[in-house]
């Protein structure tokens, strides 16, 4: 059996919360491993799967808070399945919503950030170890987040920006949590616009929907090209 087939047994699981932030650059890394993922799409009512059925976990973003409980009751099981994944060493990616997700479901504080930061910002690294998943010094990333976490027991901070301290985070050798989005594409950076407008304030870490639209397309590929070495570090 050669190592694509071997691959395509794998049963990823993506969490998707809102139908307008999707796997991006993920879906062709997917594909081209052979592996078809299953969704829990929860604006769409989808039930959990087993977890017997699951390989990896991919939880995406979304616009609500992990602490909107009342408001979207499926958050409360959401992060009890996150919590029982981890505990049974099944790999966790977490984004944006996702890493607060994690967070959240390990018992960190997830809560408003100082300032919004949406658009594309750099980003410093904050460990360089054979034992975690290293970044660049600095590279640029796109962000879409008004609220933060603290670490979570036992992770280890990966990176920061200007307007967030917490940006990254990795739990023992398969879970790791982003605050930004490594796998946006200029389809879903549009997508974003035209769903969360509203957001586009005057603010010193908020782009213009001007200067969201004319990114060039060496920030996408590298930006993807970073999510890519992730994917094969935790898959």
């Amino acid at each position: 059996m050669d190592s694509l087939q071997r691959e395509s047994k794998q049963k990823v699981q993506v969490f998707q919360h809102v139908p307008f932030e999707d796997l991006g650059s993920i879906a062709p890394w997917l594909n081209k491993q052979g592996i078809l993922p299953g969704y829990t799409r929860f604006f769409a009512g989808d039930r959990l799967p087993a977890l017997t059925q699951v390989d990896a976990l991919i939880v995406m973003g979304g616009p609500m808070s992990v602490n909107d409980e009342e408001k979207f009751p499926w958050l409360i099981p959401e992060k009890q399945y996150i919590r029982e994944a981890i505990r049974q060493d099944i790999p966790v990616l977490g984004i944006c919503l996702g890493a607060q997700l994690i967070a959240s479901a390990l018992g960190a504080r997830i809560y408003t950030n100082p300032v919004k930061e949406i658009g594309w910002f750099p980003v410093q690294a904050l460990s360089a170890s054979n034992h975690v998943f290293n970044f660049p010094a600095e590279f640029m990333a796109f962000h879409w987040h008004g609220q933060t976490f603290d670490m979570p027991e036992g992770a280890v901070p990966l990176a920061r920006s200007y307007a967030c301290a917490h940006q990254a985070f990795q739990l023992k050798q398969n879970v790791i949590g982003l605050q930004f989005h490594l796998e946006t594409t200029p389809a879903g950076v549009l997508s974003l616009i035209e769903n969360c407008r509203d957001e586009l304030r005057p603010e010193p870490y908020i782009q213009s929907e001007q200067e969201l639209r004319k990114v060039s397309a060496s920030n996408y590929y590298t930006s993807n090209k970073l999510m890519n070495a992730i994917l094969n570090y935790l898959l």
